[in-house]
């Protein structure tokens, strides 16, 4: 931990005797600045970033690995630092006396799940360029492309990030291949499925025409002891995990970054509950036992519109009863004045939240009646992650 976060924390009033000293270090959405184990494929994501530093725009590229292997980490990380130094060397350049300035890279990062429509994309992206604020409405989504082509003229060229496509509601590689056809553009698209192979029949893969691919394998488990030791030692109190408890839960993960980090967090809100000072397995167990397996990205449930996920929050509290199947959810949800919506939209939205995976819809023994069969609903995402951020961030 740097000099600048120790000093944050003492204004935050935490104490280097509490449990847990900085819970967002400890989610499994937060991304640190130096991502840790991922040396190869920073590495192999400069080669396919390396014409830039000679002023060239390079390939187009595809970041492809499965859920918690760090992609995000990576290429997030990667793209601050990028953008950061070529600003600083921009400002020096436009302050000398050369009549001509080398060409200047821009670097941007954006995120699917929030940009999710074309207006939102290119929005994102011409406010990571300019320096004045991009309106937000008011103006239509061809003039937003027209100028984003105008800015990245002459000695100005752009690298976009493009990450978490081919997901449920967000682009496809495709659709974002089409969107930034611009010769002053490149982009690196970020997904899991792999890209196609000479040996692939049309269909099995996404579709993906693309310079480079970068895999970004599930972590080892030595890679994911060190990732969790180094969250552990940043946000709980010294020796408040031992290395033995570290190994497990990273055994558990099976090279899931994601879920290995839920369920400390978890661990850790459980050890609050109870008044303890460290964790231990009764924390531990309760822990991995609110990530399912499989469990839907965190980040997704987060980037979901508050009245959704003011719903999931409501469906947590809900007993074995109310969620036993669609119906008697959405009337216990309907009745919750915290809800706030009507019965019709409630149970509109279970359905597109079953749809997309965020709750899982398992059949029941019920009536032999006409229609479908009931059946309970069921989070696939780490609960009580979810539920102790919504907590900090002052949500309902």
């Amino acid at each position: 931990m740097d000099l600048d976060e120790r000093i944050e924390r003492r204004r935050r009033g935490e104490s280097e005797r509490a449990l847990v000293r900085d819970f967002d270090v400890l989610s499994p959405v937060t991304h640190l600045a130096e991502p840790n184990g991922r040396g190869p494929v920073l590495e192999r994501l400069l080669d396919v970033l390396d014409p830039t530093f000679d002023g060239q725009l390079p390939g187009d590229a595809y970041v492809w690995g499965p859920k918690g292997a760090g992609k995000s980490a990576v290429v997030s990380a990667l793209f601050g630092l990028l953008s950061e130094q070529n600003s600083r060397r921009r400002s020096t350049i436009l302050t000398t006396t050369r009549a001509v300035a080398p060409p200047t890279t821009v670097f941007v990062y954006v995120d699917a799940r929030y940009a999710t429509s074309e207006f939102a994309l290119y929005h994102d992206i011409l406010d990571s360029i300019v320096e004045e604020s991009v309106p937000e409405g008011g103006i239509g989504t061809a003039d937003l492309r027209d100028r984003l082509h105008d800015e990245l003229t002459g000695s100005t060229q752009a690298v976009v990030a493009v990450d978490h496509l081919n997901e449920f509601d967000t682009f496809s590689t495709a659709q974002v291949a089409e969107l930034l056809d611009m010769s002053s553009v490149a982009y690196v698209a970020i997904g899991r499925d792999p890209p196609p192979s000479a040996s692939d029949s049309p269909g099995e893969t996404i579709a993906v025409d693309v310079d480079e691919t970068v895999e970004v394998p599930r972590y080892e488990p030595h890679a994911l002891v060190d990732l969790l030791t180094q969250r552990a030692s940043l946000g709980l109190a010294r020796g408040a995990l031992s290395h033995p408890d570290i190994r497990e839960v990273a055994s558990w993960a099976d090279g899931d970054a994601h879920d290995a980090l839920a369920a400390v967090f978890g661990a850790a809100d459980h050890a609050l509950e109870r008044g303890a000072d460290r964790l231990t397995t009764a924390d531990l167990e309760p822990g991995m036992e609110a990530v399912p397996w499989q469990s839907v990205s965190l980040g997704r449930v987060l980037a979901l519109p508050e009245n959704r996920q003011r719903i999931l929050l409501r469906l947590l509290d809900l007993d074995a009863a109310a969620v036993s199947s669609v119906t008697a959810a959405t009337d216990a949800l309907t009745a919750d004045p915290r809800v706030g919506l009507s019965a019709t939209t409630v149970k509109r939205v279970l359905y597109e939240l079953a749809e997309a995976g965020i709750v899982k819809r398992v059949e029941t023994e019920g009536d032999s009646g006409l229609g479908r069969p009931p059946s309970r609903l069921e989070p696939q995402f780490p609960t009580r992650v979810f539920r102790r951020l919504v907590d900090l961030s002052g949500g309902d």
